[in-house]
């Protein structure tokens, strides 16, 4: 029965050799043992390797030496499927190969006083003999609370921080001449209408396109229509009482 310093490995062996991999309790990385290739096996493979070489020279003499051929060939298969099924050579060098595996893997790890784990020379607190599950190194503990700290403080900043200004609101404009939505631009996308705001003659505020009296003042949107002097016949502005050219009443 094999016995190992820890329980939790892999036998990775085959029939051509011997290769085990041991894991550490705490992180499971794997460290795997040399290679160690089965002397059983290479006398097979010399055998085998024997077997093809006489019957491709019995295939091209003939007679007795193919028929010779033909024999040691199944003599090779039959070494060969009693390798299959592990032969007692095979499991004397298997026990000896994971004997050797142990003692070569055993130095990268220990065995914690505290929860009796196998663990790696990373999970390993030395000054306490424990495990850093059972007692996490001091400055990379301190490290770890440092940085949780200051995430927290970093999502509580941003919690209270203002990133953004903006209106939630969206305002759909509608084109005063096809009553279609116009887009954001200078001109109507549907009709190619100018979205220019209208401004009041009276007041200068800004009004939808297409009103007649202005929203701010109530003023008529069209300005009244430029007057002719009776005397000059000059043009004078709407509301003048006389002539700026000729000074005539109006």
């Amino acid at each position: 029965m094999l016995q190992s310093f820890t329980r939790n490995y892999e036998d990775n062996s085959t029939e051509a050799g011997f290769q085990f991999t041991f894991y550490c309790d705490l992180c499971h990385d794997g460290f795997k043992s040399s290679f160690v290739e089965s002397e059983t096996y290479k006398k097979g493979k010399g055998l085998r390797t024997i077997t093809r070489g006489a019957g491709a020279l019995g295939s091209l003499l003939g007679g007795r030496l193919g028929h010779l051929g033909y024999s040691l060939e199944r003599g090779g298969y039959a070494l060969s499927e009693r390798f299959d099924g592990m032969s007692p050579e095979w499991q004397k060098e298997h026990e000896k190969a994971f004997e050797r595996a142990n003692n070569e893997v055993r130095q990268h790890f220990n065995r914690c006083h505290g929860c009796r784990k196998w663990v790696c020379d990373s999970c390993y607190n030395e000054e306490e003999g424990l495990c850093t599950e059972c007692a996490p190194r001091q400055d990379i503990w301190v490290a770890k609370a440092r940085a949780d700290a200051m995430r927290r403080n970093i999502e509580e900043a941003a919690e209270s921080a203002t990133v953004w200004k903006g209106k939630l609101e969206s305002k759909t404009i509608i084109c005063p001449a096809c009553e279609k939505p116009a887009g954001s631009g200078k001109f109507c996308n549907n009709c190619g209408s100018s979205l220019a705001r209208a401004v009041c003659p009276q007041c200068k505020a800004e009004n939808a396109q297409g009103v007649r009296f202005c929203s701010n003042c109530g003023s008529p949107m069209k300005a009244p229509a430029a007057g002719k002097c009776p005397g000059c016949a000059a043009e004078v502005p709407p509301g003048a009482k006389f002539c700026g050219s000729c000074g005539s009443k109006i």
